[in-house]
């Protein structure tokens, strides 16, 4: 029980510091979002090192980063989809460069250093996209911008992904018989899996007028997309960590690993479920 009231606690300031901080102010979207971003490719590229292979650590979260503040800057209508060349001479400033490290296995490291960008900072660098486009839930602090601003399909999002992995837990670990893929994530099972569903379609159609956007079975689909792909997500970094020989990316976040460990379910949900609501919102 120790273990659960620990998790518990940590929940509760992830909740603040990271919900609060995207449906805060625009200002506070952008620096939660490069903060998770950073904060998990740093976990990456850390845990990449450590298998032995020598990924370049700093320019690769340089890169990272920049993709996201470009996207944020495109989406708020700061500047135009033209920056994004910027990317271009970074690009090559990475693979030149390896010429010079002198690694016994530079296309290991290359490999790994694009990778992670491709893997996190651009499936991220969705959210300020999201925000500035549809609206809906307004944020907590006056925004009075040249541009629309909405925090509610990320706060929404945020809500359902964490609906669905609290369900998957809790049903999981009294129910849980049937093992969902134990050769890569021994303590899934398919009880947990659908009771996160049913938890997160609870949610969903108890929040839909809450959060705008879209109609009510428009945010349940959103909840069945959460479930089915977040798992997938899950599964994705309990794969790398296992290749890796690692039990959790970090240890920032007491009970529950670090910034990939909580955030790995976005990755390959978020870019579906902007897609959906891009087309049907």
């Amino acid at each position: 029980m120790g273990n659960f009231y620990r998790r518990t606690l940590t929940a509760v300031w992830i909740v603040i510091l990271f919900l609060g901080g995207f449906w805060l102010h625009p200002i506070s979207f952008f620096i939660t979002g490069l903060l998770i971003v950073t904060g998990s490719l740093y976990e990456y590229y850390l845990m990449v090192k450590n298998s032995g292979v020598h990924v370049q650590l700093v320019p690769g979260i340089i890169a990272g980063a920049s993709v996201y503040i470009i996207s944020t800057l495109v989406a708020s209508a700061v500047v135009t989809f033209d920056y994004y060349l910027i990317l271009i001479p970074l690009t090559s400033v990475l693979i030149i460069s390896e010429l010079y490290r002198k690694q016994e296995k530079p296309f290991d490291s290359l490999a790994h250093t694009f990778f992670a960008v491709i893997y996190i900072a651009v499936p991220f660098s969705l959210f300020p996209f999201s925000a500035f486009s549809i609206s809906g839930l307004d944020s907590l602090l006056a925004y009075n911008g040249k541009t629309l601003f909405s925090p509610g399909i990320a706060v929404g999002f945020l809500l359902l992904l964490w609906a669905n992995d609290t369900g998957a837990y809790l049903t999981g670990i009294t129910l849980g018989r049937h093992k969902l893929m134990e050769r890569i994530s021994p303590k899934k099972s398919w009880e947990g899996f659908l009771g996160g569903m049913i938890i997160s379609i609870m949610a969903a159609w108890l929040l839909s007028g809450w959060l705008g956007v879209v109609d009510t079975y428009g945010w349940v689909i959103i909840s069945i997309i959460i479930s089915i792909t977040g798992t997938f997500g899950d599964l994705t970094e309990s794969m790398l960590k296992r290749s890796m020989g690692v039990k959790d990316s970090g240890y920032i976040m007491p009970g529950h690993g670090g910034f990939l460990d909580r955030f790995d379910s976005a990755l390959i949900s978020f870019p579906l479920v902007y897609l959906f609501i891009s087309i049907f919102g």
